[in-house]
This record gives structure tokens, sequence and C-alpha cells, in this order.
């Protein structure tokens, strides 16, 4: 009991993290967002995860040529998909804000992260009731993201910040990005193979997740970083990195990594301690602190300032189901 308690804990640390990772974009105003964007990348989808990896397993790449080409494959086919997911993650929450965003995204995402595994592996003995409770909570998600993007329509009109999309773009955005983030929990599921690995190979269970981590991350830094450059060159945007007064925004891009890949080394220590379905139970938590450390962040920063006051409700009412929807999913992989 005292290992899941410590796994929840773990858990909710990342989605705190997680949460709040975009915050420091709002400080880079006068850079493009390709420019933080790249900074970003390269801090979270190469460097943290690669030093992590390097100082906590030296034998990573022992621990790779023990694993089937399979699952590796998988692994980077997954990672290549969350890539996608996380450009248009950047580009969309740009659009249409903090809370709006993190709402949409992370609604789609906790659904298809969190049922997919069970769908695509499913526990033995799977019940009747376990399938009526997630189609409940399916809806309720589904329902709680259209909520949200009713509520964010005044945003079409009314005061917005800087953005290269509209705001119907960038809500098409957010989809996109909910649907294909899932992929960073697939491939996590189906790298068991290789966590095994290097837990044979004396790897401690909490810091196995790592191995798959990098794989997935090194996947993403070339679809982000690759986009960033292509719109650097194509805007002109990279004199942007010699501006005067711009140095400090080297430091926040590089937070935003920190904060990023953080959340994910807690959720990887986290699951290990949840059983056989902590990467599914945790995902939903995962994804429900996420949607509430963002709308406090983007509420508190001033996103929803002159929002109507029927905007503002409609979004708490969306955020409600979506938590709703996400403690639905959480307590049908608890029941047996």
């Amino acid at each position: 009991m005292e290992g899941q308690v410590a796994g929840v804990l773990a858990v909710l640390a990342g989605g705190v993290f997680q949460g709040s990772f975009m915050l420091p974009m709002k400080w880079t105003r006068r850079w493009e967002w390709e420019n933080t964007w790249l900074i970003f990348a390269c801090t979270a989808y190469l460097l943290c995860p690669w030093l992590i990896v390097f100082a906590t397993m030296p034998q990573i790449f022992q621990i790779y040529a023990a694993s089937d080409v399979r699952s590796i494959l998988t692994v980077l086919l997954f990672g290549v998909g969350w890539g996608i997911g996380a450009v248009t993650f950047g580009l969309g929450v740009e659009a249409v804000g903090l809370a709006l965003g993190f709402a949409v995204i992370l609604g789609l995402a906790a659904c298809f992260g969190t049922l997919v595994p069970l769908l695509v592996l499913p526990q033995p003995g799977f019940s009747l009731a376990r399938s009526i409770v997630m189609g409940a909570a399916l809806c309720s998600m589904l329902a709680g993201v259209a909520v949200c993007s009713f509520a964010g329509k005044w945003k079409e009109k009314g005061p917005r910040e800087k953005s290269a999309l509209s705001y119907k773009s960038g809500l098409l955005m957010c989809v996109v990005s909910g649907v294909l983030s899932s992929c960073g929990n697939l491939g996590y599921v189906f790298g068991s193979n290789i966590m095994r690995n290097a837990q044979a190979m004396g790897v401690s269970i909490y810091l196995a997740p790592n191995a798959v981590w990098a794989l997935l991350t090194l996947a993403l830094f070339t679809a982000n970083a690759g986009y960033a450059i292509l719109l650097l060159r194509r805007n002109h945007s990279a004199a942007r990195f010699r501006e005067r007064g711009t140095v400090r925004y080297f430091i926040y891009g590089a937070l935003m990594g920190l904060l990023w890949m953080g959340g994910f080394v807690f959720y990887g220590a986290g699951t290990q301690r949840l059983g056989t379905l902590g990467p599914s139970l945790g995902w939903s938590i995962l994804m429900s602190v996420m949607v509430l450390t963002s709308n406090i962040l983007g509420l508190a920063t001033g996103e929803w300032t002159g929002a109507p006051t029927p905007a503002k409700r409609q979004l708490k009412i969306g955020i409600f189901w979506l938590l709703l929807a996400m403690g639905g999913l959480g307590y049908a992989n608890r029941m047996p």
C-alpha cells in the first residue's frame, strides 16, 4: 500500500510539472514560436533524456542490443506520432491559450492513452461492468472536450495573444495533438520488453522506464527540431536569437524542457509502483492533474480576462466533465 501511495504522489508531481511546462513561453514574446520551441526541443527531447540515461544506466546500448528489433521500431514509430502531436501541441496552445488548449488536448490524450493499451493488451477477466464504466467515461470525456471547445469560441472575436493561427485552426491543432499525444503512453506500454531487459541488467525498476523515454524522445526531437528549423529558415527568424535583451529567453526555453522531462521521470517512476495497471491508471491521473494545473495557471495569467460569464461557466463545466471522465477511467482500472 505504501508503494502505491508513493506511486500516486510521484504521478501527481509529474502532472504538476507537465501542466506548467508551457508557462515560460509566455515570457518569450519577442521571439517567434519556432525560436522558443527549438530551445525547448533541444532541452526536453535530446539533452535531458540522454543525460539521465547515461548517468543512470551506462549499459544502455547493451540493453538496446538485447531487445528485439520489433520493440525498438515500435517505440520509435510511436515516438514519431508523439513528435507530430508535440508540434501541434505547441501551436494549438499558443493559439487558444493554456486553459482551453490543455483541456481539449489532454481530454483526448487521456481517452486514447488510457483505453488503447487496455484494448490492444487486454487484462485477463475484463468484466462487462468495467466495460460499461469505461464507455460512460468515454462519453463524459467527449462531452467535456466539446463543452470546452464551445467555451473558447469567444476568442474568435475577443482579445487574443500573439499567434500565427486563428482560433479554429488552433482548435484543430489541439484535436490532432490530443489524438497523437497518446502515442507517448502507447510507446511506453509497448516498450515493456526494453524495461525488462534493463532490470535484468541491474537497473532499478524505477529508472528502467528512462530507457524507453530516451528512444521516444529521440523521435520527438527529430520531428520538433526539424519543423522549428524549417520555420526559422522560412520566416528568417533565426536572427531573433541574437537580439539584445533576449538572453534570458534561452533560460525560459530550457526551463520548459526541464519541466517537461521532469514530469515524465516522475510519471515513469510512479507507474512502476502502481502494479500491472500502472500505465493506464497512472495516465488518467497524470492527465487530470495536468488539466487542473494548466487551467489554474491560465486563469492566473489572465488568459480569460474579458471573457463573457457564460464562457467561463462553460469552461468550468467542461473541465468538470473531463475530470469526471478521468476519475471514471481510473475507477474502471481498479475494478476486479
